[in-house]
């Protein structure tokens, strides 16, 4: 069994192959350039990514997109995390909180397959904590900060590590129910 992963970003792609490969799914990466929307609903940002790469590829795609969630900031950046990573440096992030009693973030993978027939939508929330100062040398500027099972995302990426068990994430939900699809 193999899917066509549409993606350029590499942590992602890796956490798709460490979750698949346990129900014998080969994950092909396909790289598009597609114009990602702008939402307050990452969900429509997700399903537009789909739509996109569907359309363009006229064969059965997987997505994935990643929405930050920082409640002390009312919902901040939500749906917009891919601009805004890349015009924060991480001590923004921190400031941004600084002064906040609440410094959780939470990180919401969706990943989406499609085909002719098929729309189907797999969602799951991470829960951490922003550092009080930047963490790790790999990744974006959100990944130096935000903490999960106490090592910033960038912290794993050093170490070549995810921070998950490849059970835990939305991947496994997707590939579960992929296995299963055509029986």
């Amino acid at each position: 069994m193999n899917i066509t992963f549409v993606t350029g970003n590499q942590r992602k792609l890796g956490e798709a192959r460490q979750a698949c490969k346990d129900f014998n799914i080969d994950v092909e990466q396909q790289q598009l350039e597609i114009d990602e929307i702008q939402n307050h609903d990452p969900i429509k940002i997700s399903r537009h990514k789909a739509d996109t790469a569907f359309m363009m590829l006229r064969k059965p795609i997987v997505i994935n997109d990643t929405s930050w969630i920082i409640p002390a900031l009312n919902g901040f950046p939500g749906g917009y995390m891919k601009d805004i990573a890349e015009w924060f440096k991480p001590e923004d992030f921190i400031n941004l909180i600084k002064d906040k009693p609440d410094k959780r973030i939470c990180c919401i993978e969706t990943v989406i397959y499609k085909d002719k027939d098929i729309n189907k939508i797999f969602n799951k929330e991470f829960w951490g904590e922003i550092a009080a100062k930047p963490r790790g040398k790999s990744g974006n500027s959100i990944e130096k900060v935000a903490i999960f099972n106490n090592k910033t995302l960038a912290e794993f990426h050093d170490e070549g590590r995810f921070a998950y068990e490849s059970k835990d994430y939305v991947w496994h939900d997707f590939a579960k129910w992929y296995a299963k699809k055509d029986q």
